[in-house]
C-alpha cells in the first residue's frame, strides 16, 4: 500500500511507541495535554503534563492514544487546539484530531504531475462549486474539467476558518482541511481522482496573516507576531525578529505538507506583498528553495504568487513558475466594461496599450506611477522574463468578489468584447486561468462571505460597506446599505454555482465557445511553447483601441495575433501566416490554411484574428 507522510516537528505524531506531541509554548512556563476520545463521543478531557524542552518546546508521548482520539493543550489556562492540528472537526474553536496518514492508500504511484506550459487553471471554491459544497462534490465535476480542456485546478484556500462558510483566507488552523468540505481522507481522494485523469491539484495558501477568529498564538506564542512590521491585517507575521526561525519553519514545514503528505501539484501563495522580510534568504526564497530541495525531483511542482508590487525578482533562479498578472485582468476589463473607477483608474488612460504591453512583456507596470496607489512607482521590468511566468484571467475570485455585488464579467461586459478579450487570454502564450462559471457564463454573483461571531460579525458587516466609498456609484444615489451583508447565509448560497444553466442553449453556446478555444490551445499553441525565452514578443498600438502583437514561440514559429476593440471598422496591417482563430465579427474565411486572412485589408469592430507561422514557412514581416 502506498502511503504519504510529512514527518513534523509538531503537532499529534503517531510513532512506535503510541503519539507523540510537541508544542511550542515560548510564553509559557508549563502547558498541560487535553485527551478526550472522540472516538465514543467521550466528553470527558483528562489533562496530563507536558515535559519541557530547550527552545519553548513541550512535549509528551502518550502509549494510550491513537488515530481518532481528540486533544488540545491548555495554555496559560485556556485550552486550546493544535496550530498544527491534521484535522479539527469542531471548528477551530474545539479539540484536534489524531489522524494517522499511512491509513490512508495512494494509488497514483506513476503520477509525476505535468510540465507547467501545459497548465490550464480553473479557479474554484469548494463550497460553492457544488451543491453539496464539499470535496467530494469537486470530484463528481471532474469529467466536465477534463472535457473543458482544464489541466489543473486551483482550490481557494481549505485551511481551517471559523464558522460554517468563509473564502478561506481566513483560516487559522494552516494544516487542517476545513470540516465543511469533509475530512482529510476526502481531500485525498479528490487529488488522486483528479490525477487519475490528467488534472493537476494546486492549493491557495495564506501565509501573510492568520483569520481574527479562532488564532491563539498569542496566548503563548507572541514570537508568532512583530509590530515592527504591519499589515492591513495588524501586526505582521515574524518573519524576521528574535524568534523567528520557529515561526519559517511553521510555513515552509506547512507548504511540504501540502506537495508531500497531500500530494498537491502545486501551491499558490496569496498576496505575498503583505509578507514582511528584511532578512536573507527572504522567507519566499527560503520556502522555494526548500520545496525544489525535499519534493522528489522527478515531479511537476508548480509554485505561483501574487504579488500587487509586481515584483519580477523572485520569478528567476528556479524559484517560482510565475505570477498572477492582475495588469492584464485589469486591462481586459477595462476594454470589455469600459469601467475606470477604482483601481481600473490606472488602466483606463489606453487600456490597449497596457494589455499589448502585458501580451509582450509580462507586467503594464515596471515602475511607473500608479494614480490608484497615491502615485506611488510600481513594479519592476519584466521583459526578460517568458511568457509562461505570468497567469493570464478575465475573471478571478478577487476580481469577481471585490465588487460591492460580486458581479461576473458575463454580467457586466458587452457580449462581443468578452468573447474578444476570452479569445485572447486563452490563446496567448502566457499561463490561462478560468473562474469556475466563466466558461458558461453563470449568473450567480460571487460575493464575499463569511461567518463570524460576537463583535467581530457587526465589525466585518460594515467595515466592507466602507470599503467601497471610492468607487463612483456609491456617490450617484447607492448607499452602501445596499451592499449584502457578508454574514449572512443567503450571502453564500446565492453565490453557489447554478450547473441547471447547462440545459440552456445560450449558455450551453458559451460553453461551446470555451471548449474550442481550448481546444486550439491544446492542440495548436501548447506544443510549441516549451523553450521560449523572453524578449520574445513585439506589440504595436496600430490604431484606437486595436493592437497587434507577434511571438516567437518555443519551436521558432511565429505567433501573431491582431485585435479590433472599437466600433468601426479599421486598416489591419499586412500579417501573413495561417489561421488559427477568428472571433465573431473577423474577417470570414474560407479554410484555415489561406496565406493572408486579411486581404480586404479590414478588421471589423469586436473581432480578434489569431495567425501562426510555421518556422519553416516564415518569411520577412515588416513587424519586427
Amino acid at each position: 500500500m502506498l502511503t504519504r507522510l510529512h514527518d513534523m516537528p509538531y503537532g499529534a505524531q503517531i510513532t512506535d511507541g503510541g503519539v507523540r506531541f510537541r508544542l511550542w509554548a515560548p510564553g509559557c512556563k508549563q502547558v498541560g495535554l487535553c485527551l478526550a476520545d472522540g472516538r465514543t463521543n467521550e466528553q470527558h478531557e483528562l489533562i496530563l503534563p507536558m515535559t519541557p524542552r530547550a527552545g519553548g518546546w513541550f512535549e509528551s508521548t502518550v502509549a494510550e492514544a491513537g488515530t481518532g482520539m481528540r486533544y488540545g493543550f491548555d495554555v496559560n489556562g485556556v485550552r486550546v487546539p493544535d496550530p498544527a492540528s491534521r484535522f479539527n472537526p469542531d471548528d477551530v474553536h474545539g479539540l484536534s484530531e489524531v489522524i494517522d496518514p499511512s491509513a490512508f492508500a495512494w494509488r497514483d504511484a506513476k503520477w509525476r504531475g505535468r510540465p507547467w506550459e501545459e497548465t490550464v487553471i480553473y479557479e474554484l471554491h469548494v463550497g460553492t462549486f457544488s451543491p453539496e459544497g464539499t470535496f467530494n462534490g469537486v470530484s463528481q465535476r471532474l469529467d466536465y474539467l477534463v472535457e473543458l480542456g482544464v489541466t489543473a485546478i486551483e482550490l481557494m484556500p481549505v485551511a481551517d476558518f471559523p464558522g460554517s462558510r468563509n473564502w478561506g483566507y481566513d483560516g487559522v488552523l494552516l494544516y487542517a482541511p476545513d470540516s465543511r468540505y469533509g475530512r482529510p481522507e476526502d481531500l485525498k481522494e479528490l487529488v488522486q481522482a483528479a490525477h487519475e485523469r490528467g488534472i493537476m491539484v494546486l492549493l491557495d495558501v495564506v501565509y501573510n496573516h492568520f483569520g481574527p477568529e479562532g488564532n491563539y498564538l498569542h496566548l503563548y506564542a507572541k514570537e508568532f507576531f512583530t509590530e515592527r512590521h504591519h499589515t492591513p491585517w495588524g501586526a505582521a507575521i515574524n518573519f524576521d525578529g528574535p524568534a523567528s526561525q520557529e515561526v519559517r519553519n511553521f510555513f515552509i514545514h506547512n507548504a511540504l505538507y501540502w506537495l508531500q503528505e497531500y500530494h498537491f501539484d502545486g501551491l499558490r501563495l496569496d498576496a505575498v506583498h503583505a509578507i514582511i522580510d528584511h532578512s536573507s534568504p527572504h522567507i519566499l526564497i527560503e520556502v522555494a528553495e526548500r520545496v525544489r530541495a525535499e519534493v522528489d525531483a522527478e515531479r511537476h511542482v508548480h509554485l505561483i504568487l501574487e504579488n500587487d508590487a509586481n515584483n519580477a525578482r523572485y520569478l528567476t533562479n528556479g524559484w517560482y513558475d510565475a505570477q498572477w498578472n492582475d495588469d492584464i485582468h485589469h486591462a481586459l476589463h477595462v476594454l470589455s466594461t469600459q469601467e475606470c473607477d477604482g483601481y481600473y483608474v490606472d488602466y483606463a488612460d489606453n487600456p490597449v496599450r497596457h494589455l499589448g504591453r502585458c501580451l509582450a512583456e509580462g507586467f503594464a507596470y515596471q515602475g511607473e506611477i500608479s494614480v490608484y496607489r497615491d502615485d506611488a512607482k510600481r513594479g519592476e521590468t519584466s521583459i526578460h522574463l517568458p511568457p509562461q511566468a505570468f497567469i493570464s484571467f478575465l475573471q478571478s475570485h478577487d476580481q469577481a468578489g471585490n465588487r460591492a455585488f460580486g458581479e461576473r464579467i458575463s454580467h457586466i461586459g458587452e457580449e462581443a468584447l468578452t468573447h474578444a478579450a476570452a479569445a485572447i487570454y486563452l490563446l496567448a502564450p502566457s499561463i490561462p486561468m478560468l473562474f469556475m462559471g466563466e466558461e458558461f457564463a453563470a449568473k450567480s454573483p460571487f460575493l464575499f462571505f463569511c461567518d463570524f461571531g460576537g463583535d467581530l460579525r457587526e465589525a466585518v458587516t460594515q467595515g466592507r460597506r466602507r470599503e467601497f466609498a471610492r468607487f463612483a456609484h456609491f456617490g450617484q444615489g447607492m448607499t452602501e446599505t445596499a451592499i449584502p451583508d457578508p454574514n449572512a447565509v443567503q450571502t453564500f448560497l446565492i453565490s453557489k454555482i447554478d450547473w441547471g444553466l447547462l440545459r440552456d442553449e445560450a449558455h450551453l453556446a458559451w460553453l461551446e465557445y470555451y471548449r474550442n478555444l481550448m481546444k486550439l490551445r491544446s492542440e495548436i499553441i501548447v506544443p510549441r511553447l516549451r523553450g521560449m525565452k523572453g524578449n520574445s514578443a513585439h506589440f504595436e498600438v496600430f490604431a484606437p483601441k486595436c493592437l497587434r502583437v507577434r511571438w516567437q514561440l518555443g519551436d521558432d514559429s511565429t505567433l501573431r495575433l491582431l485585435a479590433n476593440f472599437s466600433d468601426t471598422n479599421v486598416a489591419a496591417p499586412e500579417s501573413a501566416g495561417q489561421l488559427v482563430f477568428a472571433s465573431p465579427g473577423a474577417i470570414p474565411t474560407s479554410s484555415g490554411t489561406t496565406k493572408s486572412i486579411l486581404a480586404k485589408n479590414i478588421l471589423t469592430p469586436r473581432s480578434v484574428v489569431w495567425m501562426l507561422e510555421p518556422a519553416a514557412d516564415k518569411s520577412k514581416s515588416s513587424f519586427t
